[in-house]
């Protein structure tokens, strides 16, 4: 059972603000204001709260909130002591918003520096107006979210033939429709519980049919920057694994795919053209990782992969960093060879995921040579460019997973 803070005795709301936290005390006040502002200046007719969604923190996260002056009314929802995730936040968020009968939720993260009101507007006018599932549009920097411009975006909209730039951006829109529909789900698994619950969102409302909008939120996402090569730990276990899950379980779904869509976009433009604060990437690490990869998984990579594409691999291994490439089409096929060995070889998956990361550092350490003299525009292209490669490449998943 969660543990529950309502000091203002909240029994029912249109519109929920949804902040999920573990140990934020130094950064949650500054979205709560900015999510109070919002709801004031632009759902004033509406009877809103804001809700912490913690990881029991230790760190004074829950008085902070709390203390944080506000005009919206505020609760704070907890899991019990040593229960953590972000999807365990959500599942608690999910449950009170049905509670509550809500209309519309919207979830900002609880490390947002660049936040406004209009993040509010953006993210909730969709909601009354017949859109069921809202994801973020926003500037980033090139190096910033490399887990969903190599592997998220391209493979959710090659799989699943939608265009949906952040599927796992973590400042999202959602009908109570929507969070009846999730707590209907069964495949929570562990990761859905942790961070693969952003992409287990995104895809579920892709293969219910809820309409979908992306919106623009007018300023750059900043927030804390991480070197992938530095700081990956479990989140790309967790988004990947999820990835390959809901694979698994829509298979009958996407296999009716051919091509993608573009999702519609509320909102204009990008507003102004604030540039995001630099990501410093450590490129020879990124490059020495892949490399040492071949001394840890080179049998599992010769046992998984076509003889075409270790083939492919290993002349990738053999260039130097001066001149490194690690082209897309390879990338989306050695990830469709993985998906595929992650169906198949059940009591695997942790070794599989395990197994794929020196190749995750090894295409990222690509794209970030390759965009490195580019503006952020062009480095967009690319990523667009890729995808399209990615698109190609459906047939051959169609293929593999068949035999």
């Amino acid at each position: 059972m969660p543990i529950e803070e309502n000091p203002h005795g909240v029994q029912a709301a249109d519109l929920i603000v949804g902040i999920p936290s573990y140990n934020e005390a130094s950064l949650i006040a500054y979205p709560t204001q900015k999510a109070s502002e919002g709801l004031i200046k632009y759902f004033g007719t509406k009877n809103s709260v804001i809700i912490n969604c913690d990881n029991h923190s230790t760190d004074g996260t829950r008085e902070t909130f709390m203390n944080t002056r506000t005009e919206v009314p505020k609760i704070y929802l907890s899991t019990p002591a040593g229960i953590r995730g972000k999807g365990n936040n959500f599942k608690n968020l999910f449950e009170k918003s049905c509670d509550l009968g809500a209309q519309a939720i919207l979830v900002v993260d609880a490390d947002l520096k660049s936040i406004t009101p209009r993040w509010i507007k953006n993210l909730g006018e969709p909601l009354f107006e017949d859109f069921g599932f809202v994801a973020p549009l926003y500037v980033r920097h090139k190096y910033d979210g490399t887990i969903t411009n190599n592997i998220a975006y391209p493979m959710t909209r090659c799989i699943y033939g939608r265009r949906v730039r952040q599927p796992i951006g973590g400042d999202f829109g959602f009908s109570g429709e929507l969070a009846e529909v999730y707590l209907r789900q069964e495949d929570w698994t562990p990761a859905v519980s942790e961070f693969g619950i952003d992409i287990w969102m995104t895809t579920t409302a892709m293969c219910h049919g809820t309409p979908i909008c992306q919106s623009y939120m007018g300023r750059p996402k900043v927030h804390k920057p991480k070197d992938p090569g530095e700081s990956l730990g479990p989140m790309f276990l967790q988004v990947v694994g999820t990835i390959f899950d809901m694979m698994i379980k829509h298979a009958d779904f996407w296999k009716e795919v051919r091509w993608s869509k573009p999702t519609a976009i509320f909102g204009f433009g990008l507003g102004e053209m604030e540039m995001p604060p630099p990501v410093d990437v450590n490129i020879a690490r990124l490059y020495d990782k892949f490399q040492a990869g071949f001394a840890d998984w080179e049998s599992l990579w010769k046992d998984i992969l076509s003889a075409n594409l270790f083939e492919k691999l290993s002349e990738v291994r053999a260039l130097p960093l001066g001149g490194f490439e690690f082209p897309a089409n390879l990338w989306a096929e050695i990830l469709i060879d993985f998906a595929v060995a992650y169906r198949n070889r059940i009591n695997e998956k942790g070794t599989l995921m395990e197994g794929l990361i020196p190749l995750y550092f090894g295409r990222t350490c690509s794209f970030v040579t390759e965009s490195e003299p580019m503006t952020i525009q062009q480095a967009e292209e690319l990523i667009e460019e890729q995808c399209e490669v990615f698109e190609t490449s459906k047939p051959y998943l169609l293929n593999k997973w068949s035999e």
